[in-house]
């Protein structure tokens, strides 16, 4: 296994962008459905302890994942995505917001962009994170949002590791 794997994690406040740059020991095909099936999402899909729970998650253009990151305590944080582009097993877009218990967005979200490649059975995902408003952004980074990604896709290494 390679252990010089990719990671990194760009700010850059003055276009309101987070880049994450990760590289994955498992193939684009795992890497995939480990980002777009709610029973891999669900495994990974927030920081520990906290563990991700999903209501609902159609992954289509227009479809929807409300999804509630819960920490050990039950404190439930929802948030709600809305799939924009898909090209699959390379590509796919989606709007994201901190949402209430019933999917209310709140009114100001973020656009995630997802690029998946693979080379000798590494896969490279670039996520670009662009933030609705500069406040939102400081808001976010405030809160630990890079500790708490990279703390989240130590989490989806663990499941790849099991998927392999």
């Amino acid at each position: 296994m390679n252990k010089n794997l990719q990671m990194e994690f760009l700010i850059d406040k003055k276009i309101k962008t987070v880049t994450i740059k990760k590289e994955f020991a498992s193939t684009l095909n795992i890497v995939w459905d480990a980002f777009t099936k709610q029973e891999h999402l669900d495994n990974w899909g927030a920081p520990s302890p906290m563990k991700s729970k999903t209501k609902y998650m159609d992954f289509k253009i227009s479809g929807k994942r409300f999804y509630a990151m819960v920490s050990p305590d039950g404190n439930e944080n929802w948030v709600i995505q809305e799939y924009t582009s898909i090209s699959p097993k390379t590509h796919f877009k989606m709007n994201n917001a901190f949402a209430d218990k019933d999917g209310n967005p709140h009114p100001v979200g973020s656009v995630w962009d997802f690029n998946f490649s693979e080379e000798n059975g590494t896969t490279k995902v670039i996520i670009k994170i662009f933030n609705e408003s500069f406040e939102r952004m400081e808001m976010m980074l405030e809160f630990g949002f890079e500790a708490g990604y990279t703390a989240t896709l130590e989490n989806l290494e663990k499941l790849l590791a099991k998927l392999i």
